[in-house]
Parts: C-alpha cells; sequence; structure tokens
C-alpha cells in the first residue's frame, strides 16, 4: 500500500463504545473530483500515539472504482479529523 495522508470527509457512527465507526467517506482526486466510497468490512482498528497526537487507525475494505480494495483511514482524536492514510 501507499501512503497518501489525505485529508477527507467521513460519515461516520458514534454510540457508547468511545470509538467512531466509519460509513462512507468522500476525497477528491487527482482530477479535482470528488469520489465516495462505502465501507463494507472494517478488518482491525488500533490506537496508536505519535508525538503525543492520539489516533486510531482503521484498516478496511470497499469497493474502489469496480475494485474490491483495502486501505487504511487515520482519525486523529484530538482534532476530529480523518485521512486516508494509505491505498
Amino acid at each position: 500500500m501507499k501512503i497518501i495522508m489525505k485529508p477527507i470527509e467521513m460519515i461516520a457512527w458514534f454510540n457508547n463504545t468511545n470509538y467512531p465507526i466509519p460509513l462512507r467517506f468522500r476525497v477528491e482526486t487527482e482530477n479535482k473530483t470528488n469520489i465516495v466510497i462505502k465501507i463494507d468490512k472494517i478488518v482491525f482498528k488500533e490506537m496508536q500515539k505519535i508525538a503525543g497526537n492520539r489516533m486510531i487507525v482503521y484498516r478496511c475494505e470497499g469497493i474502489i472504482s469496480g475494485l474490491q480494495r483495502t486501505f487504511e483511514l487515520k482519525y486523529e482524536i484530538d482534532t476530529c479529523k480523518w485521512y486516508l492514510f494509505k491505498m
């Protein structure tokens, strides 16, 4: 997988588990168009602390351009921002 670390717009579900559950997100492509990617499956999630910044890393599967792909999302807890980390 290639590291991208691009900010994305996310629709997530929050419940009593303290962790958001990502549902789908929108990302801007190289030619300035937006695509929406639905998350079919969350393979795993883990907490990371990088330079004192707490993040949750999700490895997910979804259909991108008609192909089943694996990608990683990062949720920055302190700023509530989402990133497409690897693809």
